[in-house]
This record gives structure tokens, C-alpha cells and sequence, in this order.
């Protein structure tokens, strides 16, 4: 019997890269998993494919995040899935995207939507799922590493980083139900979003080399520190930023 085994997660952003093997990892670990995305229905049903055939559980969920009206429209589309609990155990807030501009090439359209979709969306995902959100549950937002300075995504760092100063505050508030929340932190990770990136012999060569193990990290590697936050072994753990990025915060000092 799996860790998770009788116990329902939902997973933002779940039908491709990190979001793929946070939901492939949680139902390996016997939860059933609903499994969120905004435009890619192929991708999600080839998730959902992948985690049946593997023997696990899961269904597809599909919102569009970062705009008005998104959070209720997920619950709304959670609970209209005939596959789907009453009560979440865990929810994995992943679903996010990098705006690439510094300051001076950064306009309030772009601004707005680089917060709308990392720190706002995340904030009412929680809010109007609290109500389904089981006591002793699980809050996992896949955010960003705060002690990086990187201003190609200015905005975007900014608005990960009120994802995780949420994430501190929420945990004090949510904790008399028994509920942790914690975030996680990527570093340069091996996705299929990132693979014309990656595919430069000499940009991986570079990213590569600003980890102290001189390598990229996997998608599977940042699932693992998820499943150990949604399970029953991080109960003590709660309002903490765990570092996902193979030590990039080292290679740098």
C-alpha cells in the first residue's frame, strides 16, 4: 500500500514537466490525482494515460489560470468530474510561467500577467479550495528560489516571491486544522518547456555548471521533495522553503 494510498490531490499545471511528475510521483504513491491544465487537453490525457497504466489513479481537470474568475472556475471544474472526492488532502500548486524582460522592457500588461499567474492565481486556488481542503492536509506551491538574483524575469521572481511569503503567513493561519504549507524551489530543471533552451550544446554546458553537481536537475528530482512535503513524513514541517536546485546558491558564492 502506497503512503498516499485513500487520500485525493490536485495538481496544478499537472499535464506537463514538473507538474507531470509531481502528479505521476503522488499517484505512484496510491492518491488520486486530479490532474489541471489550461490549454493542452492532449497533454493531460496523456498524463492521465500514463498514471492508469502504471496503476495508478487520476482524471483531467481543465481552468485557465491567471485571469478573472480562474480559482472558482478550478474548484467548479474539480468538483463537476464525476471521479472526483469531496475532500482534498493535498494541494500542489504548480502552475506558473516566466516573463522574460528586465525592468526597463517590462510594461503593466506584462506585469499583471506575471503576477496574475504565480502569485494571484495561487492565493484564491487556496482560498476557494479551503472549504473542500481536508484538516491535516497538504499545501505544496512549486515557487521560485529567493536567494537568486535573476533579473531576465524580474517580475516574475517578484511575484514567486510573494508565493512564498504567502506560504509563510498561511502556514501560521491554516495550522490550528493541521494543515502544513510549504513551497519548493526549482533550480534549471529538464523539461519540455526548456528543451530548445537545453538543446544548445553550449547554454546546458553553462546552466550545467552553476549547480555544485555540474548537471541539470530532472523533473522527477523536484516531484520527490513534493511527495515527501504531501506525506505524512513532513507533519512537522511547515512554513518552510525547501531548496530544489542542486545546490545553484553554492556554485554561486
Amino acid at each position: 500500500m502506497g503512503v498516499l494510498e485513500g487520500k485525493t490531490a490536485l495538481v496544478t499545471g499537472g499535464s506537463r514537466g514538473i507538474g507531470r511528475a509531481v502528479a505521476e510521483r503522488l499517484a505512484r504513491d496510491g492518491a488520486l490525482v486530479a490532474v489541471h491544465y489550461g490549454r493542452n487537453a492532449a497533454a493531460a490525457e496523456e498524463t492521465v494515460a500514463a498514471i492508469g497504466a502504471a496503476g495508478g489513479r487520476a482524471f483531467a481537470i481543465r481552468a485557465e489560470l491567471g485571469v478573472p474568475g480562474d480559482a472558482q472556475a478550478l474548484w467548479e471544474a474539480y468538483g463537476a468530474h464525476p471521479a472526483h472526492t469531496e475532500a482534498v488532502d493535498i494541494l500542489v500548486n504548480n502552475a506558473g510561467a516566466a516573463t522574460f524582460a528586465g525592468i526597463a522592457d517590462t510594461d503593466e500588461e506584462a506585469y499583471d500577467r506575471a503576477h496574475a499567474l504565480n502569485a494571484k492565481a495561487p492565493f484564491f486556488v487556496i482560498q476557494h479550495g479551503l472549504a473542500r481542503l481536508r484538516d491535516g492536509g497538504r499545501i505544496v506551491n512549486v515557487t521560485g528560489t529567493p536567494d537568486l538574483a535573476l533579473p531576465a524575469i524580474l517580475a516574475t521572481v517578484m511575484a514567486k516571491g510573494a508565493a512564498n511569503a504567502m506560504t509563510r503567513s498561511l502556514a501560521a493561519e491554516l495550522a490550528p486544522r493541521g494543515i502544513t504549507v510549504n513551497s519548493v524551489g526549482p533550480g534549471i530543471t529538464e523539461t519540455d518547456l526548456n528543451a530548445a533552451l537545453l538543446g544548445d550544446p553550449g547554454t546546458r554546458a553553462h546552466l550545467a555548471a552553476r549547480s555544485v553537481f555540474h548537471r541539470v536537475g530532472t523533473a522527477e528530482e523536484v516531484a520527490d521533495v513534493v511527495a515527501f512535503l504531501a506525506s505524512a513524513d513532513s507533519r512537522w514541517v511547515t512554513g518552510q522553503h525547501l531548496d530544489a536546485t542542486g545546490g545553484l546558491q553554492l556554485a554561486l558564492i
